[in-house]
């Protein structure tokens, strides 16, 4: 299995919260990443908590989807991880309601499923999670301080995800303004 995405568009978001401590590491890290330079190919967004909206824009069509997000796995706080998830299309939970402002992972991925169902669209080919070791996600701005010392280094690893050479600028974060 190699780690390297293949050459297709490539969509890396940021999931989380920002306001129950930890949880905001991939918020933080796809705000790192904006500021450096990236292939064309790459476009970066910082989701939080929309995850229906990221549902809604995988339907553009990205080859790739890497999501960053606090991933509790059991390892020590800090601790990075890059998880390759089986299949985009898996179905969700029969009869699970959806909360938009709730939704793992695995429910917008199983909601993309439904939306590709529906529209005849296609979900990526690969996703892949970088994901943090949380050590607390209890209500709190900031992240904990292995957490923080992370970000730098899942910063490098979705770069080196990302292969391929990078843009000489970097770009602002997908629906901000460019200024």
């Amino acid at each position: 299995m190699s780690a390297r995405p293949a050459a297709g568009r490539v969509l890396v978001a940021g999931i989380g919260n920002v306001f129950l401590g930890d949880d905001g590491f991939g918020v933080e890290t796809v705000r790192a990443l904006a500021t450096r330079p990236l292939p064309r190919r790459a476009e970066i967004v910082d989701v939080g908590v929309r995850g229906v909206h990221l549902a809604y824009q995988l339907l553009d069509g990205y080859d790739t989807l890497i999501l960053v997000d606090a991933t509790a796995r059991g390892g020590p706080p800090g601790t990075l991880y890059v998880i390759e998830h089986e299949s985009a299309a898996t179905a969700g939970p029969a009869g699970a309601p959806l909360d938009g402002h709730r939704m793992t992972p695995d429910a917008v991925l199983a909601l993309l499923g439904t939306l590709c169902a529906g529209t005849g669209g296609q979900p990526p080919r690969r996703t892949l999670v970088v994901g943090c070791e949380p050590a607390c996600v209890a209500e709190g701005m900031g992240l904990s301080g292995p957490v923080s010392d992370a970000v730098p280094q899942a910063v490098r690893l979705v770069e080196d995800l990302l292969g391929a050479s990078p843009e000489p600028e970097p770009r602002p974060l997908a629906g901000e303004a460019a200024k």
